[in-house]
């Protein structure tokens, strides 16, 4: 397989995946008191958007790629 067409598949699936999932989201831990023995803290989510534009650029991209590598060989 030629290596315009492997990232061609990989832009392709990175593509569905930002549009199917739109945001990253991860979790952080913040301390919110710590007195000695007495510490409490709480988990804060995150999330990092992704715009659909994104998503519909990469899976473009990588359509175009896959034809072009085809075409090539």
């Amino acid at each position: 397989m030629k290596p315009v067409t492997l990232v061609g598949i990989v832009l392709i699936v990175l593509g569905a995946l930002a549009l199917a999932y739109q945001g990253i989201t991860y979790t952080t831990r913040e301390k919110v008191v710590d007195l000695g023995p007495i510490k409490a803290s709480v988990d804060k989510r995150k999330t990092i958007p992704l715009p659909p534009i994104l998503g519909a650029v990469a899976l473009a991209t990588g359509a175009v790629l896959v034809v072009v590598g085809n075409k090539r060989g």
